[in-house]
């Protein structure tokens, strides 16, 4: 079916910010698809740097990213068949695709595989031109965010839980880092939509942040 006849809830927000677990769950109490568009710059970034490719090699970051072999099993995400669901969430890794995903060939290469994603009965997709660029015709776009202060908080101990070394003062340079590059980037930078619902997740939890999103799309479906 076509991407413009199936339901779309567009999640976009900086990194860290909460986005795709709140999106997976609200996927999940909706019966829906979901789609991590994240997870597939972050595949291009990787699959770049196993590949020998510069990141900040346009024309040859596109390619690799033109013909990723990307397979999406549930939690597993293979790419070559290769397990990789640990390796494109290192730290180098974010890096890297934040850094691919300026690159204007990059993005448009990811494009229509991102789009195909919207089947039946409905998608939840999050990243940071969901709404704007992938899917503009979504009935229900939030703009999901929370102060640089609680994000690197929450990063911090995300990468404690996983068993990675951290430091608090260098993830929020980062963080601080990574939303100058998706704001000040010439094709699709982040931004809140006009036609977006503010969900600021400082002083809430998943559930609440669910719940709130779930509320708004059962008031879009009544009018």
């Amino acid at each position: 079916m076509h991407s413009l006849l199936v339901p779309v809830i567009a999640v976009d927000g900086p990194s860290a910010s909460g986005k795709g677990t709140v999106a997976q769950r609200v996927a999940a109490a909706l019966g829906f698809h979901y789609l991590d568009s994240g997870a597939l710059y972050r595949l291009a970034a990787l699959a770049a740097a196993r590949a020998g490719v510069p990141w900040d090699d346009e024309n040859g970051v596109a390619n690799v990213a033109q013909t990723l072999d990307v397979k999406f099993d549930g939690e597993h995400i293979l790419l070559c068949d290769s397990e990789v669901s640990t390796a494109i969430r290192t730290e180098s890794i974010g890096v890297g695709a934040s850094k691919v995903a300026a690159l204007p060939q990059v993005r448009a290469a990811l494009l229509e595989r991102q789009r195909a994603f919207a089947q039946v009965p409905g998608l939840v997709a999050d990243g940071r031109d969901m709404g704007s660029v992938v899917f503009p015709q979504a009935p229900l776009k939030v703009f999901l965010t929370a102060s640089a202060g609680v994000r690197a908080e929450r990063r911090y101990k995300q990468l404690l839980a996983r068993g990675e070394e951290a430091d608090l003062t260098a993830i929020t340079a980062d963080l601080h880092a990574r939303d100058e590059r998706d704001r000040a980037r010439s094709v699709a930078p982040l931004k809140q939509l006009p036609d977006a619902h503010l969900l600021d997740t400082s002083a809430m939890d998943i559930e609440a942040a669910v719940q709130q999103i779930l509320g708004w799309w059962q008031a879009a479906n009544r009018r």
